[in-house]
C-alpha cells in the first residue's frame, strides 16, 4: 500500500499533463466569459453583455434550455459559450460571486472555525471541508478554489508559528517543499484555468469534486488503516519501511532536517512538494498529499509532518493567492469570513497537538477525508448531467443526493470539531493529572 502511495505521487502529475494535452485535442468547442449582463430582450432572446472591466458590449443569445426570466443583470458571471449551437450562444451562465445573507454569513464563520481547528490539528489547511462547503453554499468551483487560497495563507502562517514554536515544524524540510510546490501551484493552476475555458463552471465542478473524491478515498482510506493499527498497538509511530528504504538511496545532494530527524536525498522531496502545489492550486487542497507524504515517503513523524505542511501551505497559498487574483476569481468576502474564525481555531488545534499522541492526527485526518468523500460523489452525477455526459435525474433523486452531500459535509466538520475537543480535553486532564503526581513524588 506505502508503494502505491509512492507510485501516485510519481504517476499523477504527468498523467495530468497528458490530460491537459489530451483535452486540448479532443475538448468541446466552447469558450468562457467574464463580466456583467446589462439588459435582456425576453423578444429576441439575446442579451447585453460587458465583458470584464472593460467598457466592450457584445450581445448574445440565450441557449435552448436557458429562459429570459432566469438571468440575473449587473451581477458579474462566468457565461460558456456554445460554438456548435452558432456564434455567440450561450450554454450556461453562473453568478460568480454569490449573495450573502444571514445564515450563509454564519455557515462561513462556522466552516472557518472547524477548518482552522483542522489546519492546526493535522496540518492541512482545512481545505478538504472549505472548498466542498462553499461549494454547497453555492459558490463556483473555481471561485471556491481560488478565495480558499486567499484565506489559508494568513492562517498558515499563524499555525506554523505556532507549531515552531512548540518544536515541532521543521523550517527546512517546509521551505525545500515549498520551492517545488509552487511549481505545482502553476500547473494546478493552468489545468484548473483550463478545463474552466473550455467545460466552463459545470466542468471546473466536476473535476474539482472527482479529484477530492478519488484522492480522499485513497489517502483517506490507508490513512485510517495506519492509524488503526498503531491504536491496536502501543499508539507509539514508527518509520514506515517504505521511508526507511527512500532514506537508504544516496542520491546527491542529500539533505538533513534536524527537526524531522531525517536525513534523505533532495531527490525524494521533490514528487511529494510537486503534486503538493498542483494539488493546492487545481483543487485548493494540498495537505492531505503533502502530510502523508512526509509521514510515509520522507519519514517524519505525524507531529512533525502535519507542522511542517502548515510551513509550505503558507508559501504556495501566497504565491497562487497572487495567480488567482490575477485572474479575478477571489471573492475576498469568503476570504475574510473564513479568515475571521479560522485564525481562532488554528490556534486551538495547534494547542491540541501537544496533547494527543500521533495516532489521534491520523484518526482526525481519516474520518473527515471519507466522510467529505461521501459528500462530493454525492454531487458528480448531478455535474455530469450538466456536461450532457449523462441523462438528467429525476427531482426526487437529485434532492436525495443534494441532501446526502449537504448532511456527510455537515457530519464531517461536526465529527471533525468533536474529536478534536475530546482528544485535546482528555490530553490536557491527563497532562496537569500527571504534573500533579509528579509534584507528589517531589514534595515527598
Amino acid at each position: 500500500m506505502k508503494k502505491l502511495l509512492l507510485i501516485l505521487m510519481f504517476a499523477l502529475v504527468p498523467l495530468s499533463l497528458i490530460a491537459q494535452s489530451a483535452l486540448a485535442a479532443g475538448g468541446p468547442p466552447t469558450d468562457i466569459l467574464k463580466g456583467v449582463i446589462t439588459e435582456v430582450n425576453a423578444a429576441d432572446r439575446t442579451v447585453i453583455f460587458q465583458k470584464g472591466d472593460t467598457k466592450e458590449f457584445m450581445t448574445l443569445a440565450l441557449g435552448a434550455d436557458m429562459q429570459p426570466e432566469d438571468i440575473r443583470m449587473n451581477k458579474k458571471v462566468l457565461i460558456s459559450l456554445d460554438k456548435n449551437a452558432g456564434d455567440n450562444v450561450m450554454k450556461d451562465i453562473s453568478i460568480m460571486f454569490m449573495d450573502m445573507n444571514g445564515s450563509k454569513l454564519i455557515a462561513l464563520l462556522v466552516i472557518g472555525l472547524v477548518g482552522g481547528l483542522l489546519s492546526g490539528f493535522i496540518g492541512s489547511g482545512g481545505a478538504f471541508v472549505m472548498t466542498p462547503a462553499m461549494m454547497s453554499l453555492g459558490v463556483p468551483g473555481a471561485v471556491a478554489v481560488a478565495s480558499n487560497m486567499c484565506h489559508k495563507f494568513p492562517k498558515a502562517m499563524i499555525g506554523a508559528y505556532k507549531r515552531w514554536k512548540y518544536g515541532q515544524a521543521d523550517i527546512k524540510l517546509g521551505l525545500v517543499m515549498a520551492v517545488t510546490a509552487v511549481i505545482g501551484v502553476q500547473i494546478g493552476i493552468k489545468i484548473q484555468k483550463y478545463i474552466l475555458n473550455h467545460f466552463g463552471n459545470a466542468g471546473s465542478n466536476l473535476y474539482v469534486s472527482t479529484i477530492f473524491m478519488i484522492v480522499l478515498v485513497f489517502v483517506g482510506g490507508y490513512v485510517f488503516y495506519d492509524a488503526w493499527k498503531l491504536a491496536k498497538g502501543d499508539g507509539k509511530e514508527t518509520v514506515s519501511k517504505l521511508a526507511v528504504r527512500m532514506q537508504k538511496i544516496q542520491l546527491a545532494p542529500m539533505m538533513h532536517f534536524k527537526t524531522a530527524k531525517v536525513t534523505i536525498s533532495a531527490w525524494i522531496t521533490i514528487p511529494v512538494g510537486l503534486f503538493t502545489g498542483m494539488l493546492a492550486a487545481t483543487i485548493a487542497v494540498g495537505g492531505f498529499i503533502g502530510v502523508p507524504g512526509m509521514i510515509y515517503v520522507i519519514g517524519a513523524s505525524a507531529v512533525v509532518a502535519s507542522a511542517t505542511e502548515l510551513i509550505i501551505a503558507f508559501v504556495m497559498g501566497a504565491w497562487g493567492s497572487v495567480q488567482w487574483g490575477l485572474s479575478g476569481l477571489i471573492d475576498i468576502r469568503l476570504s475574510l469570513l473564513l479568515l475571521a474564525t479560522s485564525l481562532i481555531g488554528v490556534q486551538l488545534g495547534a494547542l491540541g497537538t501537544t496533547y494527543v499522541k500521533d495516532y489521534i492526527i491520523k484518526v482526525v485526518m481519516a474520518t473527515t477525508m471519507l466522510i467529505v468523500a461521501v459528500s462530493r460523489g454525492a454531487k458528480i452525477p448531478g455535474y455530469l448531467a450538466d456536461l450532457d455526459l449523462m441523462t438528467p435525474m429525476n427531482a426526487p433523486i437529485h434532492a436525495l443526493l443534494e441532501s446526502v452531500s449537504f448532511w456527510a459535509l455537515v457530519t464531517a466538520l461536526g465529527s471533525a470539531g468533536i474529536i478534536i475537543t475530546v482528544a485535546m480535553v482528555k490530553g490536557m486532564s491527563a497532562d496537569r493529572h500527571n504534573k500533579k503526581a509528579l509534584a507528589g513524588i517531589n514534595h515527598g
